[in-house]
């Protein structure tokens, strides 16, 4: 979930309250956010208080100062959910954008607003700004869904047009600089600076996205930067806000939100100027939408729900404290407004969740079940007794519940999981639990493999070196395990079972999961017989047979040392290698003894 730091003393005049910090924490408990962390920070030379806030990451109205501290507010009935209204000019006069064709392989979309007469400090200035960081980084999905773009409006002169050039023919004064650029020397120029990540979303594009107003003058090149020419600052008054996307309906929420936001600014309170759109297909749409819509919900089914017990006026009243305008239209049955500014509410069932926020969720009574069953394991194939006189069958539940078959191989594959942790704990194993992200060269280097021949799934935007790939092994981690264990006494012998996933271009997604069982043994002598008898132990515990069930054959393995390693065949197929490790290998995880390891797939004895 995102986290949003806010000011103390700013947030605490939006809600037109001051709480100690301990008051302050349980507020946010109870309104659903959690109050991570009260940090001080200097700001021009004085302490500042700040407030660093986790907020659910749906709630895109909570990500700024004015959005929480106005639905705090509310939430404390200290105020009402305020009326948006949309001003709409006469058709001379309206601004005007429209959308050309060439757009349509990049990003096909854009919605715009105005707010007029705002009222900037450097406050709200700085929230306006934050507030687009925040909504880029999650609703708009680090600009590939979503680009927001805000102009000083009495720079420009209308009508708009959205239109797309080649790199090379576009030119214009990006944001702060103080020479024109083109497309291909803009892409030189931030290729080190912080928009760097937002390059290659139109990088090798034919054409670029580019707004220019009536003059020609370029107001953003979208998604990358916007236009020097217009800038806002301190002194703006009237403030021209455009979303270009991919998604339509993701440009209209966080124009929405943008909008009723910072509208409390204007000189008219809570008034949005609106801008007509043409798109592509010719037809005209009005932007923003601020549209409000109503759901009828039944007490009884609420209270039900939630295992409360309310009256109609009183759950009217929790609404009220969430920000949603709700009016009794017959008993039982209650009519909701959801504002603009509640595009996570989507369901029924996300008022259900706002009632029980508004009650309070400490304060539903804890209640046993009226019904009770006692479960226990039937040795039938594939059955799950009840009690003695109730026996389902997994397939029939699959088939009743419209379940996929494959769940079923999931409970069995559990089932068999824990049995064999079972069988290793007791053979004097400790379990160990390892990431399933890790590096290229823990996967690969460190193995002695390459990267190219290890079916890795890979992350697109690996945020550190440790987590760049999927695991293709549990080696690695249960390597890095015993690296971090070296002070305790020998000899270490741990083991895991657990997933890893493989890049499959036959599965559905592209990759798929395998379920595998790895041991390690550290200690002074390889000991290998060790290993191989754990071996043999699941084996036996499996009920698989020497030689007509399972049996090694030498193999050769970068992993393990030349001639002292094998591949464990299980019915005729590989599932895995025994073996001792190679001195490089051991040498790479910064260990000094010898190992031993075994690791095979245990999806065949399903």
């Amino acid at each position: 979930m995102p986290t949003i730091s806010v000011n103390r003393d700013i947030l605490f005049a939006n809600i037109g309250q001051k709480f100690t910090d301990s008051e302050f924490d349980n507020l946010c408990f109870e309104f659903g956010i959690e109050l991570d962390d009260v940090v001080v920070e200097k700001v021009n030379n004085k302490d500042q208080t700040v407030y660093k806030i986790e907020i659910p990451a749906n709630r895109y109205d909570l990500l700024c100062v004015e959005g929480l501290g106005r639905a705090l507010s509310i939430f404390l009935q200290k105020t009402t959910p305020p009326n948006f209204q949309l001003f709409k000019p006469s058709d001379d006069k309206i601004h005007k954008m429209t959308v050309l064709p060439n757009t349509s392989p990049v990003r096909p979309f854009v919605v715009a607003a105005i707010l007029r007469n705002v009222n900037f400090s450097q406050q709200n200035y700085d929230s306006f700004i934050d507030l687009q960081d925040k909504l880029h980084q999650n609703l708009c999905r680090k600009r590939t869904l979503v680009a927001i773009g805000t102009h000083d409006l009495d720079t420009l002169k209308g009508p708009f047009r959205y239109d797309a050039q080649r790199p090379a023919d576009l030119k214009f004064r990006p944001l702060n600089q103080t020479a024109e650029v083109n497309g291909v020397e803009l892409m030189e120029l931030y290729k080190e600076s912080h928009l760097k990540s937002y390059l290659p979303i139109i990088k090798d594009k034919e054409f670029y996205p580019i707004i220019f107003d009536s003059n020609n003058v370029v107001l953003s090149l979208p998604p990358i930067i916007n236009g020097d020419h217009s800038k806002i600052t301190l002194s703006t008054k009237n403030v021209l806000i455009e979303c270009t996307g991919t998604d339509l309906h993701k440009c209209e929420i966080v124009l929405d939100t943008m909008v009723t936001m910072f509208s409390e600014y204007c000189a008219s309170k809570f008034e949005i100027e609106a801008v007509e759109v043409t798109h592509v297909d010719g037809s005209k749409h009005i932007y923003p939408k601020l549209c409000e819509r109503f759901e009828v919900i039944e007490t009884k089914t609420v209270n039900k729900k939630i295992g409360i017990q309310i009256d109609d006026s009183k759950m009217a009243q929790l609404l009220a404290r969430m920000g949603l305008e709700a009016q009794l239209v017959e008993p039982n049955r209650i009519k909701v407004r959801i504002p603009p500014t509640r595009s996570d509410i989507l369901h029924a069932c996300d008022i259900v969740e706002d009632v029980a926020i508004g009650y309070g969720f400490n304060n539903i009574g804890k209640t046993i079940p009226k019904t009770n069953c006692f479960s226990n394991e039937n040795h039938s194939k594939n059955c799950f007794q009840l009690n003695s006189d109730i026996v389902l069958n997994y397939s029939n539940i699959a088939e009743a519940c419209d379940f996929h078959l494959g769940n079923i191989r999931g409970f069995e594959l559990n089932k068999l999981t824990d049995l064999l942790r079972l069988e290793l704990a007791q053979c004097g194993y400790t379990e160990a639990l390892t990431f399933t992200l890790c590096s290229r060269e823990d996967v690969a280097d460190k193995l002695g493999k390459k990267i190219e021949d290890i079916p890795a799934v890979h992350i697109s935007n690996p945020k550190t070196l440790d987590f760049q790939v999927a695991r293709t092994s549990l080696l690695p981690g249960l390597l890095k395990t015993i690296a971090c264990s070296r002070n305790m006494p020998l000899p270490l012998k741990i083991f895991e079972v657990s997933d890893v996933i493989l890049n499959d271009k036959e599965a559905e997604v592209g990759a798929r999961n395998e379920r595998r069982l790895a041991v390690l043994s550290y200690n002074k002598q390889a000991g290998f017989e060790i290993v191989h008898g754990v071996l043999d132990k699941i084996m036996q515990s499996l009920e698989v047979p020497w030689k007509t069930g399972y049996e090694l054959k030498h193999t050769e393995d970068p992993t393990f040392m030349p001639g002292r390693c094998a591949a464990v065949y299980a019915y005729g197929k590989v599932i895995g290698t025994v073996g001792v490790l190679h001195p490089d290998v051991i040498h790479n995880f910064e260990l000094n003894l010898p190992c031993c390891a075994l690791e095979i797939n245990i999806e065949p004895f399903l």
